[in-house]
């Protein structure tokens, strides 16, 4: 039903605050990632979509790892604020890598050239709706979720220390756990002024 479906939306929001005490299984974790990769739709039906799963303390490792590759960036005097940011994340149980795999993108602009320049777009949007799907069913689990962007940055380094395809083009990383802090309260725009009918 579209009511169940759209409290699941309304529910998911950007959570910073989180924990590791989670109660939610492993195996349920994975379900929820496998269930979101097999199911979320993309272009040509191209399924480009590639997930990593970092929990306990390979979890812990990306976010040493996040926080040594902005030490090299970000001056001394204004770490502060990155270096906390970094804990809050490290705080959490878990995180969902998000990829999109460039062999395939790169398969398909030389089958279909006519949509050569379509397919980097697809891709990205198909990736969306995979973190979309991802994160609202980590919070119908009643798990908190955020999503962020340390990419390019930090590519390189996550390759390396999972050896991951080259093909694979890091995009978000999500970092989940318990609820430690409720997200603010949201501001919205008048929908009128967003949408359009025509009849």
């Amino acid at each position: 039903m579209s009511k169940e479906f759209f409290s699941a939306i309304k529910g998911r929001r950007s959570i910073y605050g989180i924990s590791k005490d989670v109660t939610v299984s492993d195996e349920k974790i994975l379900e929820i990632v496998n269930e979101a990769v097999k199911h979320t739709p993309s272009s040509f039906n191209s399924q480009s979509a590639r997930v990593v799963v970092l929990l306990g303390e390979q979890h812990d490792k990306l976010w040493n790892l996040t926080e040594g590759t902005l030490r090299e960036v970000v001056p001394a005097e204004n770490f502060a604020p990155t270096a906390e940011k970094m804990a809050a994340f490290r705080s959490g149980y878990g995180t969902v890598l998000f990829f999109e795999d460039n062999a395939v993108i790169e398969g398909l602009q030389s089958q279909f050239a006519a949509y050569k320049d379509n397919f980097p777009i697809w891709s990205q949007q198909s990736s969306g709706m995979l973190q979309l799907v991802v994160w609202t069913a980590l919070e119908a689990e009643g798990l908190g979720a955020s999503l962020q962007h340390y990419n390019p940055l930090i590519d390189k380094k996550v390759a390396n220390e999972w050896n991951l395809p080259a093909s694979w083009k890091l995009i978000a990383q999500m970092p989940f756990g318990k609820v430690a802090a409720p997200a603010n309260e949201k501001q919205f725009q008048p929908v009128e002024d967003r949408v359009k009918v025509f009849k």
